[in-house]
């Protein structure tokens, strides 16, 4: 079983990989930092939910 996300964690995940598809990976530190600066995310809670969404996704779309 997976972890159950907000869908407003996934969608604004999702937009930002459409947005900026050549700068997210396969790696959370890569991506948290990439997250901070690319959105406006206040709460650092958020923006490593959203990072580790992120990175779940890229690593989904490699296999």
């Amino acid at each position: 079983m997976g972890n159950i996300r907000p869908t407003y964690i996934k969608r604004v995940a999702i937009e930002l990989v459409k947005t900026y598809p050549d700068e997210f990976t396969g790696d959370f530190e890569h991506n948290k930092a990439k997250v901070s600066e690319l959105s406006d995310v206040s709460s650092i809670m958020m923006r490593n939910r959203i990072a580790g969404y992120i990175t779940r996704y890229r690593q989904r779309e490699n296999v």
